[in-house]
């Protein structure tokens, strides 16, 4: 996950300070491939991951470029676009989902003001977002933008589902920091969302999502109790709980968890939620005709945002 806010920098990847020199960097990434070679036992991920970063600094050219923020050459399409985005042309003319809400607004907003915060009174910030300043910041700090990018990301993918979808994004539960990224409603079902970034692959277990970035935090619990909130605030039934991950920070597309409170829980790749929306989950009972119209209406009614 090399563009994400909160994904290790080559330098931690390679094991060596931002400060080593380049023939340190050279040999580090020397050991480092034999060690993470597949073909003598090593992990191919590892191994991929090493080349990913020697790609990045390998060269005094390229590791001014990335120390800068600013990647160049053959590294040019690595480079970190993590400001908010403009609206861009719409070249599709199909209708798009019905949205509500701001995706990422309040991750946005808090991490602008925590990085004015960060950075100094009396200072001036320039760019929030210069890929530099942002690596150099407390990871509470990344995480925060490396979440909103995320909710973003789904936010894109679900608007293009058509308009037989209704999105309601940061629907609020209680305290921000407790909200639900994205209420989906189609004809497969309605869904809550999280949309999550840890920086690096996680695994599950027990229904439950694990890994070092998450410590003791409980992801899909947190969303059950939240959904529950909601359930009660509108009188409707969640059909599923979904964490969206990036592709390459689970194993498989979607992992099925079990259920809480009657929601099947699940784990998706970002590229595979468009499916899941469309297909619906195995053997959960989809929601059509009039039902579909009271549903929306009452999560219309009482919905709050963030």
């Amino acid at each position: 996950m090399p563009d994400s806010p909160v994904a290790a920098t080559p330098y931690e990847v390679l094991g060596v300070s931002s400060n080593a020199s380049q023939e340190e960097l050279r040999l580090a990434y020397r050991r480092l491939m034999r060690e993470t070679h597949p073909d003598t036992g090593g992990n191919a991920a590892k191994f991929t991951a090493v080349q990913v970063a020697w790609e990045r600094v390998g060269t005094p050219e390229d590791r001014a470029a990335y120390d800068r923020g600013r990647p160049t050459g053959r590294n040019a399409d690595t480079g970190s676009s993590w400001g908010p985005r403009s609206r861009p042309e719409q070249s599709d003319t199909r209708p798009r989902a019905r949205a509500y809400g701001h995706p990422g607004g309040w991750r946005r907003e808090r991490y602008l003001t925590l990085m004015r915060e960060w950075v100094g009174r009396g200072e001036t910030l320039t760019d929030p977002y210069d890929p530099a300043l942002v690596r150099s910041a407390p990871i509470g700090l990344r995480h925060l933008l490396a979440d909103a990018l995320a909710e973003e990301a789904t936010a894109r993918t679900l608007s293009a589902l058509g308009i037989g979808y209704t999105v309601w994004h940061d629907v609020s539960t209680g305290p921000p920091e407790e909200k639900i990224d994205h209420v989906v409603l189609g004809p497969t079902g309605l869904f809550a969302l999280l949309s999550e970034d840890f920086g690096e692959p996680v695994r599950t277990k027990r229904g439950e999502l694990l890994g070092k970035p998450l410590g003791e935090a409980r992801p899909m619990h947190d969303l059950g109790a939240r959904a529950k909130v909601v359930s009660r605030q509108t009188g409707v039934k969640f059909t599923a709980l979904v964490i969206v991950l990036p592709d390459d920070a689970v194993e498989e597309p979607l992992i099925v968890l079990g259920a809480i409170r009657g929601a099947t829980t699940a784990i998706v790749r970002q590229s595979t939620l468009p499916a899941l929306l469309r297909d619906g989950i195995p053997g959960a009972r989809v929601i059509g005709g009039n039902e579909l119209f009271d549903v929306r209406t009452r999560l219309q009614e009482n919905i709050r945002f963030v």
